[in-house]
């Protein structure tokens, strides 16, 4: 009986033991669960300061591009006010030089005969005068080279200042090149995750695949041959496909410019009905259909695009069935707006 009593007793005290282990293992995945909260707290807030920076950059090039277009129409404007000093400087520079030829010839006069002593006295009028105009343009040309000397200075300053824009915008040019890559790869990582649920819902099916960066749908899969009007059977697949693009929208930013976009596909074999004159209407139709059956669930119009290519764009270019069928499709495409 004893024996039985100290039996009980151990498998009793086992129970605490497990409680313990359970109760540790539930505040390691509490501990684990707040970490990613904390991270994905940082990370938005990490994308909303370079936002900021992103726009801040943006304005300063804009007000950059308008201050150097400033400075170049001010500095044509000084360099024709300095070419029109110049070519006033060098005619009154020939003004000044013939009058001093005329002075000169007035003086060689002074040693004439008395019969010359009127025409001396009109020379010496006239030198007088001469002197006078002289006197006049050195110091219209003096003031001419102090203008031009002031423009030649500006002239500079504003190459000066054109060289600092060119480099600023330059530099602000690659800081945003750099952003807008940065964008480009959060982009590219959603696109990954978007394609990676669709795989994980849609499981591995030959009328559902994965080519390049698009989701490819076989037309018969949504329509019947020749209609734009979805099957009642295309329902779910596209529920599922709605239902993936709903909860990943949730995880983008709001600022990233992101949207799906929707392209039709056909045949090459022509189809000239009275609803559809071309492939390419009936393409943009069945776009149309997915991209509007996608908003009613929920989907935002402004994220949804509809494309139509007909016939143009074929993955398989032979002219067996299975060609034909393979080109007959949609195609969904996570891409920049």
């Amino acid at each position: 009986m004893a024996s039985r009593a100290a039996r009980r007793e151990r498998a009793l005290n086992v129970w605490p033991g497990y409680v313990d282990a359970l109760a540790t293992l539930l505040l390691s995945v509490v501990f684990l669960l707040t970490i990613f909260v904390v991270g994905q707290f940082f990370l938005s807030q990490e994308i909303s300061g370079r936002d900021t920076v992103l726009n801040k950059l943006n304005r300063q090039i804009a007000d950059l591009t308008d201050l150097l277009a400033l400075e170049r129409s001010n500095r044509r404007a000084q360099e024709e006010t300095a070419q029109n000093l110049r070519t006033t400087l060098l005619t009154a520079e020939s003004d000044r030089d013939r009058l001093q030829a005329q002075v000169e010839a007035g003086a060689a006069a002074k040693g004439q005969t008395g019969e010359l002593d009127k025409q001396l006295q009109a020379e010496r009028g006239a030198t007088s005068r001469a002197l006078t105009q002289i006197d006049l343009l050195n110091q219209q040309i003096s003031a001419m080279r102090r203008q031009l000397a002031a423009l030649e200075d500006a002239l500079a300053a504003s190459e000066s200042r054109d060289r600092e824009s060119q480099a600023r915008i330059a530099d602000l040019g690659s800081r945003l090149n750099v952003a807008l890559a940065q964008k480009v790869q959060e982009l590219a990582r959603y696109r990954s995750d978007f394609f990676g649920r669709l795989r994980q819902i849609l499981g591995n099916r030959s009328d559902i695949r994965v080519v390049g960066d698009r989701f490819v749908l076989q037309s018969e899969v949504l329509f019947p041959a020749g209609s734009a009007s979805l099957k009642s059977e295309a329902g779910p697949e596209l529920d599922r496909i709605a239902g993936a693009i709903l909860d990943l929208a949730k995880q983008i930013p709001a600022d990233l410019p992101w949207v799906l976009r929707v392209d039709g596909h056909t045949d090459a074999r022509p189809i000239a009905s009275a609803q559809f004159p071309s492939n390419w209407s009936l393409s943009a139709a069945r776009a149309i259909a997915v991209v509007q059956y996608l908003v009613g669930k929920g989907l935002p119009p402004q994220r949804l695009l509809a494309g139509a290519f007909g016939e143009f764009q074929p993955l398989d270019t032979g002219t067996s069935d299975d060609a034909y069928a393979r080109n007959r499709r949609i195609e969904m495409k996570l891409t920049e707006r």
